[in-house]
């Protein structure tokens, strides 16, 4: 082909609706990041779309450089298509085709790129468009395709679903996507009436686990009865699906059993034998109920605190051994072993922590905890002062950075106390009053642009009102 001809090929595919075309990854996101969120960490798993999830894999296939296995699994996507929607199979396979046809393109094999590309304009032209139309099972697609694979734009998955609806206001599939994506929306950005677009979904569509799991989720604490009867009624219907067994996991933790919330994500494991986050979760709750003995000092409890201490450090050791991505998992495991008494083991994974990419809070965290390990457990002041001041130092207000401040402070007094010219001592002051004075000033400019941009602000609000 000639190059106008291949400037007019990407110019049709631009106007696909496809996964080549919906900016699913986001900006900084790197593909080991995509594909660990969409296939591992997210318990979403989408089992009843499953030609969703093979146009997803292709995708990730084609991105890593491997089309030939991207082209078997759109083969799949069209075969479940078959399988699933026998009376709308042209207008289902219109993602597929199209993917199929920016793989092609890519594969530099333009003739078949145009042979797909064909495909869809022969569907689309039956509703008076070449290669884009406006179809309820177009936007449910992206509608789900979005829900697996973004956290930040639940609105528009929302809006994916309900123009669906607008069209078949009594279809099951879009229902279902929708009260999800208002499930997610609970969360951020904003508020929205979760549990009544769950039931509305359950009473559309009565065999629906992984929905009746997020009702339970979302139902008050007062109605906790009502909530495992909805999770067991999954469990029944569902016993083999990870997204159901990770979920009603979450809500047996919420509801403070812990040991059945265990039970669930070691048989998600069986099915999940790969899946850091199984392991992380499992090791978490261990770690809970160990920290529970040690609040609560149940001395009597000292057996059982050493055999859950074990599980809580071998399922977190699984986890970073699986995927070194999880970013606090070194965190936990050294503060289990701190309390195993094994330092060595504690102090490597402490170092290997601050090796990972931590947010500023995380880091933070990390500081106090090895600071504290180092004055607590190593007697070594001087490192315990160290790690304080260096977290300290991260701009960022949380609780940890309150701790170590006020660790700090009182290591001063103290030292101060016992020689009114300790050189640590007045350094350690010193940096806190500048820090104090640096917070101070910083919320006085906060609060005077806040003030300078209070009428911009109301405008633009009230200019915008009736934007989506």
């Amino acid at each position: 082909m000639s190059t106008t001809t291949k400037k007019s090929l990407e110019s049709k595919l631009q106007q696909l609706k496809c996964h080549f075309t919906w900016n699913l990854m986001a900006g900084d996101e790197s593909l080991d990041e995509f594909e660990d969120k969409v296939f591992n960490k997210d318990e979403f798993q989408n089992s009843e779309c499953k030609a969703t999830m093979c146009n997803i894999l292709a995708f990730v296939k084609h991105r890593r450089g491997q089309n030939a296995s991207a082209l078997k699994e759109l083969e799949k996507a069209e075969q479940f298509i078959q399988q699933q929607h026998p009376d709308h199979v042209e207008i289902r396979n219109i993602v597929t085709w199209g993917n199929y046809a920016w793989v092609y393109y890519h594969m530099g094999q333009l003739e078949k790129a145009q042979a797909y590309l064909d495909k869809v304009r022969q569907v689309c032209e039956k509703f008076s468009s070449p290669y884009r139309i406006e179809s309820p099972e177009l936007d449910c697609e992206e509608g789900w395709a979005r829900l697996k694979c973004t956290r930040n734009q639940n609105e528009r998955v929302k809006v994916c679903f309900e123009k669906a609806l607008e069209k078949d206001p009594k279809n099951p599939e879009f229902t279902s996507g929708w009260a999800i994506s208002n499930y997610r929306l609970d969360f951020w950005p904003a508020q929205q009436n979760a549990v009544d677009s769950l039931k509305q979904a359950i009473r559309m569509s009565p065999n629906s686990p992984y929905v009746k799991v997020l009702l339970a989720l979302k139902l008050e604490m007062n109605q906790e009865n009502q909530g495992k009867e909805l999770v067991e009624e999954a469990l029944r219907e569902a016993p083999g699906e990870t997204d159901v067994l990770r979920s009603a996991a979450r809500f047996y933790y919420k509801t403070h059993d812990k040991d059945r919330a265990i039970q669930l994500l070691s048989q998600a494991l069986e099915l999940l034998p790969n899946n850091a986050y199984v392991y992380y979760y499992i090791g978490c709750f261990y770690r809970s109920k160990v920290l529970q003995i040690d609040s609560r000092r149940e001395t009597s409890q000292n057996e059982n605190r050493e055999q859950l201490l074990k599980q809580a450090i071998y399922y977190l050791k699984k986890a970073e051994e699986t995927k070194e991505m999880i970013k606090d998992s070194c965190s936990y495991l050294a503060h289990l072993y701190v309390l195993a008494e094994q330092y060595k083991e504690a102090d490597y994974y402490f170092q290997k922590g601050f090796k990972k990419e931590l947010t500023p809070g995380l880091k933070q965290l990390l500081h106090l905890r090895y600071g504290n390990f180092q004055f607590f457990q190593m007697k070594c002041e001087d490192k315990a002062i160290h790690q304080y001041l260096e977290g300290v130092k991260i701009r960022q207000k949380t609780k940890p950075k309150e701790k170590m401040t006020n660790k700090l402070r009182l290591i001063a007094e103290r030292r101060r106390s016992q020689n009114g010219f300790d050189s640590k001592a007045l350094h350690i002051l010193a940096f806190l009053r500048e820090l104090n004075k640096e917070s101070q000033q910083a919320a006085k400019d906060s609060e005077r642009g806040q003030d300078s941009e209070r009428p911009v602000f109301s405008a633009s609000l009230h200019e915008g009102g009736n934007e989506v």
